[in-house]
């Protein structure tokens, strides 16, 4: 059954996921998603990922004006914005500075197909790496949103991860799996040489793994976990979801 929450909850729970996930920095990281072709829905900023609610979240234009809402806007906005003008296919984008993700940026190490979650990424990782500022100005974004170009991850060096993703599901599902991936990779590496499955296994392992019909299953799992982690305060369980 197909999960009917507004696009304010899904929002708010993204975000609790993310936190719940590793990907929380005090106030800071934000996740965004499109409402239709001249509008996005977004994180406010100075709360934190945990705290987000549905009635916090801000309607922004693409030129990252507040529409509606009452929280300040990210610093970071033009980031969101950016990727959604040039990339007609997303509909979600998530930064955030995760452990595992942002310490992989600061190496020269390459992703490796060492295990079935990673076939996700077998297009590559795209990387960023003129400047570890925050992204504030129109040209610093456009800057990341070439350095993106069409794949779904970016790693930006000495700074964090932009996500993007076709729907929120996927953009958090992406996320997280970037996460365990790096964290699986780095256990490896303290217990001998990465020995990496064949890009042509890659290929044959990827139908079986990621497939839309399994982000609902994902994605109500994801809520329930959130929620064992003491994450999910108040936020409301769409109809027909089983709680904890």
């Amino acid at each position: 059954m197909a999960i009917v929450q507004t696009l304010p909850e899904q929002v708010a729970w993204a975000c609790r996921m993310l936190a719940m996930g590793g990907h929380g920095d005090f106030t800071l990281g934000h996740a965004s998603a499109r409402l239709d072709a001249d509008r996005l829905l977004m994180k406010p900023n100075r709360i934190g990922l945990e705290e987000v609610r549905p009635e916090d979240v801000l309607t922004l234009d693409m030129t990252g004006e507040r529409l509606a809402g009452e929280g300040p806007v990210h610093l970071e906005a033009v980031l969101h914005t950016s990727v959604y003008r040039a990339r007609p296919d997303v509909g979600a984008v998530i930064h955030t500075h995760p452990k595992y993700a942002t310490a992989f940026g600061a190496t020269d190490a390459s992703l490796e197909m060492i295990n079935h979650d990673a076939v996700l990424f077998q297009q590559g990782l795209a990387f960023f790496d003129q400047t570890a500022e925050l992204i504030v100005r129109d040209d610093q974004a456009a800057a990341v949103t070439e350095a993106l170009g069409d794949r779904n991850v970016l790693i930006m060096r000495g700074h964090g991860v932009l996500i993007a993703g076709k729907t929120l599901q996927w953009a958090v599902y992406t996320a997280l799996t970037l996460e365990r991936v790096i964290e699986i990779q780095s256990i490896a590496r303290t217990l001998g040489n990465l020995a990496p499955m064949t890009p042509a296994m890659a290929e044959r392992v990827y139908p079986d793994k990621y497939r839309d019909e399994y982000l609902d299953t994902y994605w109500q799992f994801l809520m329930r976990q959130t929620a064992r982690a003491g994450l999910a305060g108040d936020l409301p369980w769409p109809a027909g979801v089983r709680e904890v």
